[in-house]
């Protein structure tokens, strides 16, 4: 309640800031970043792709088992801005459907595939799919790009300040090679990283 149906970050008075990963790629490399997290006490929000769920189940409940945040991330990954009203209703849809099996919910968040922020008509169809929020973010650590740990990590620490939500991706080798820099960056900053649900609790 009170937060925008878009939300790009949280409260800019408070030390807080929220890791969200896109949740997809090799099973290994997501449990490392987790792992990864959990050493330095941090808890991050991760949003999963349907068909990953359907090939790696097990990671849904070893999220949550962390005291992260899970969410959707469409059920294929690909554009929905570009898709018609049905198609990107079936992909939120179908992507819900998958974690409730999985987990009893729906997940707190929806974030829109390909795309930074979602057009209105998806936004409208999160909401009649039970998301009441669209969570976007305003630091891009372009991680997915592959461009090396140190430039992950300075991306982020070039950009992030209280209230930042950070988009980072599971299944690059970067990222996990990034985070303990990126943690520590964070620390030293006096920030914390909290799941999503965290950020924005008043």
């Amino acid at each position: 309640p009170g937060q925008p149906e878009q939300i790009e970050h949280g409260p800019r008075d408070r030390p807080r800031v929220a890791l969200t990963f896109h949740g997809q790629g090799d099973p290994a490399v997501a449990k490392a970043v987790l792992a990864e997290a959990e050493r330095a006490g941090a808890r991050v929000t991760v949003l999963a792709v349907g068909t990953w769920l359907d090939e790696q189940p097990q990671m849904a409940r070893r999220i949550l088992d962390g005291g992260h945040d899970l969410g959707n991330h469409t059920l294929h990954h690909t554009s929905i801005s570009a898709m018609s009203e049905q198609e990107a209703y079936a992909e939120i849809t179908g992507c819900a459907d998958r974690l409730r099996r999985l987990t009893g919910s729906i997940g707190t968040w929806f974030r829109p595939s390909r795309t930074q922020y979602a057009t209105p008509l998806v936004q409208k169809l999160a909401r009649r799919a039970g998301y009441p929020h669209v969570l976007s973010y305003d630091v891009d650590s372009l991680d997915y790009t592959s461009p090396g740990a140190t430039a992950v990590t300075r991306n982020v620490a070039d950009r992030v300040g209280n209230g930042s939500v950070i988009s980072l991706h599971f299944g690059y080798q970067d990222t996990v090679a990034a985070l303990p820099a990126l943690l520590d960056t964070l620390a030293r900053r006096g920030l914390h990283a909290v799941t999503t649900t965290e950020l924005l609790a008043s």
